[in-house]
């Protein structure tokens, strides 16, 4: 693939997860340019005038593209159901802590296991305690899904803890992250960490317009389950869909993006969406699977897809 000849004086590495990096801008060239990888995908979109900035979390670049992106849901420790779902089309990997007994050394193992793969891990921690979100940044995560967030002041500090100095006060210390992302990791997981904050109830509803507005996040999740749950009000209702819009409204006007389950693809605004477990998508595709094989040459077998 041809590369703008602009970029010949830049140093172009490839890094362990297998996206192409920018490691230096030639004098010159200062407007920001896009350096096409593999397939559909977009290494880099440089933001910096004076040197290069590593950019793996795709979906970060994806968003800010203006493109919906969808993750699905694991709660499994099993590598190989990880790389499966990594390498089944999905944007990013939503990796359930809070609602399962992962634990951060199995969640490391899956990580570590499709680093060649493009799924971006998000890892929703079980609380956004300084611990648990250390622990999820350690692993690899790029993503720090914050549940039940009503006050401001807990995503505030899920932001702190997610980040390294000045922005934040994440400790460096050790992980696997610089084999997943480069020794450069500590340089450039600030711009690469997103922080994903979760509104899951009518209080955090009445808060939506100060959450939206911290500083470091960069989606709000409608929690559509438990919305119902904390306010006895179903998906159509004059109430329900009154909270879905205070949500949508202010966070699009405090420059976030707006997610929701996979359900709401069609909702305007809507660009980041959580899909079905693996358990839920090994049903579907079996059905199908039976529903759709007809009666023919058998494949060799360890060729099906």
């Amino acid at each position: 693939m041809a590369i703008d000849a602009a970029l010949t004086t830049r140093t172009i590495q490839r890094v362990a997860s297998g996206r192409f990096v920018i490691r230096k801008l030639s004098l010159g060239h200062p407007e920001d340019k896009v350096v096409p990888m593999i397939g559909e995908e977009y290494a880099l979109n440089l933001r910096s005038k004076t040197m290069g900035i590593s950019m793996y979390n795709t979906i970060r670049e994806k968003l800010e593209s203006g493109k919906q992106v969808v993750g699905g849901t694991i709660d499994t420790p099993d590598p190989e159901v990880y790389r499966a779902m990594a390498r089944s089309g999905f944007d990013f990997l939503w990796i359930e802590m809070q609602h399962s007994p992962l634990t951060f050394q199995e969640v490391a193992q899956m990580i570590w296991s499709a680093r060649d793969l493009p799924a971006v891990p998000f890892i929703r921690v079980p609380d956004a305690t300084e611990g648990d979100i250390q622990k999820a940044t350690d692993v690899g995560a790029l993503g720090i899904i914050v549940p039940m967030v009503v006050e401001v002041a807990k995503v505030e500090a899920a932001v702190r803890f997610a980040k390294y100095p000045p922005e934040g006060v994440r400790s460096l210390g050790g992980g696997q992250y610089g084999g997943l992302y480069g020794r450069d990791y500590r340089t450039t997981a600030n711009e690469n960490i997103m922080v994903v904050a979760m509104i899951e109830s009518p209080a955090g509803v009445e808060n939506a317009e100060a959450i939206a507005s911290v500083p470091g996040v960069d989606v709000v999740f409608t929690a559509a389950t438990d919305l119902f749950s904390f306010s006895g009000h179903a998906q159509g209702e004059p109430e329900y869909e009154a909270m879905i819009a205070k949500i949508h409204t202010a966070t699009l006007a405090a420059g976030r993006k707006v997610g929701g389950p996979l359900q709401w693809r069609s909702r305007p605004g809507f660009s980041f969406f959580q899909a079905p477990g693996a358990t839920t998508l090994i049903g579907r595709g079996a059905k199908d699977l039976l529903a759709e094989t007809e009666a023919t040459v058998a494949p060799i077998e360890g060729s099906e897809d």
